[in-house]
């Protein structure tokens, strides 16, 4: 008979995401892991397999955590150029140890490249959606009329998705936070009509 779980395996996994988002995956040792979640090895393990799970479980979190406030800032507006701003004010970086850590899709995409087709996935899902939200927008900016048309609301929200990215890499690189938030403001109002 197996002992009962002995943790919150929802707070263990957040320490573990924090513990990736820093160190990255490669670097992260099962030291760091049960140091930080004060949980054995084996126990950790019995809940989330390995090592790679938990890393793959962590980014998915962290995907799921910042899509939910992206939507959230998305929904707080009613006019499309205002709900695009909201959403790009909503991917910058919050404070100096948030711009440290960078963003841990970014990181994580720079860490793996293209060489894990589970670890590309997440990073996928959380570009997708990001469109998703941001060509919501766009369309009903476009119907309205102040939103340009020359270009289709998809291509414009791969745009806008890879600006952000852009931006988002400047902040990690040392660039200020205004310099990256004018990079985002010139992008929107390239997309006014």
């Amino acid at each position: 008979m197996s002992r009962p779980r002995e943790f919150d395996a929802d707070a263990v996994l957040r320490q573990c995401m924090d513990v990736f988002w820093a160190k990255g995956f490669h670097a992260t040792s099962y030291e760091d892991l049960t140091r930080t979640t004060q949980v054995k090895k084996q126990s950790l393990y019995g809940v989330f397999k390995n090592k790679r799970e938990l890393f793959l479980k962590s980014l998915a979190l962290y995907r799921e955590e910042n899509l939910a406030i992206l939507e959230a800032k998305a929904a707080g507006e009613t006019l499309p150029l205002r709900r695009l701003e909201a959403i790009c004010e909503g991917v910058l970086y919050a404070d100096e140890a948030a711009r440290q850590r960078g963003c841990m899709v970014i990181n994580s995409a720079l860490e793996f490249g293209g060489e894990d087709a589970d670890v590309n996935r997440e990073i996928a899902q959380m570009a997708q959606r990001t469109e998703a939200l941001i060509e919501e927008a766009i369309r009903e900016g476009q119907a309205q009329g102040t939103i340009a048309s020359r270009f289709g609301s998809r291509e414009l929200a791969v745009y806008l998705g890879n600006a952000i990215n852009g931006a988002k890499m400047m902040e990690k690189s040392g660039a200020s936070r205004e310099e990256a938030a004018g990079v985002l403001r010139t992008s929107i109002a390239l997309l006014e009509a």
